[in-house]
């Protein structure tokens, strides 16, 4: 997939993410990645929000939601030390670092159902990951750096409906 850059980056790459979040849904999580990953590195991907972090958790601030309701675009705001529940997804999901660094840790469920860490990633800015609504995908997004970092995610669910539909918590 080519992408014009012929508007600002965040238009042009909430365009992307429109056209690719209109694919078979088999085909959506990668080519949203694709199309945040094109973006996520330019220092003027955000420039004009404010976007403010919170000293207890992280901070999600939307970007973009699909009148149809099928999607919602955010930006998430990690101070050091912040970190994701351990969860999988009950929707497609796609995302990148846009500034700073976070580390996704993926998880395996021991025989007593509980998670166990089974592999880390390091993801620099303008890295990401993605992934289908598959209960057995669990993982965590933790900045474990110095510095905060901020990350554009893109779940298969309008805004209003990320409290019940985006995370199966699996642990705090």
């Amino acid at each position: 997939m080519t992408f014009v850059r012929s508007l600002p980056p965040r238009d042009t790459m909430l365009a992307g993410i429109d056209a690719a979040a209109r694919l078979p849904e088999h085909d959506r999580p990668g080519a949203v990645a694709a199309a945040i990953q094109a973006f996520a590195a330019d220092p003027a991907l955000l420039e004009g929000l404010d976007c403010p972090c919170c000293p207890d958790r992280y901070v999600r601030h939307l970007l973009h939601s699909d009148p149809a309701g099928g999607y919602a675009v955010v930006a998430l705001v990690w101070r050091p030390g912040q970190m994701s529940p351990v969860h999988a997804h009950r929707t497609w999901c796609a995302f990148a670092v846009h500034h700073g660094a976070l580390t996704e840790t993926y998880y395996s469920q021991d025989e007593g159902d509980l998670p166990v860490p089974a592999a880390t990633k390091l993801l620099m800015r303008g890295e990401g990951s993605h992934g289908p609504a598959d209960p057995a995908l669990i993982h965590r997004l933790a900045n474990l750096s110095c510095r905060t970092a901020i990350s554009i995610h893109c779940y298969g669910v309008a805004f209003d409906r990320f409290g019940q539909d985006v995370n199966e918590i699996h642990a705090a």
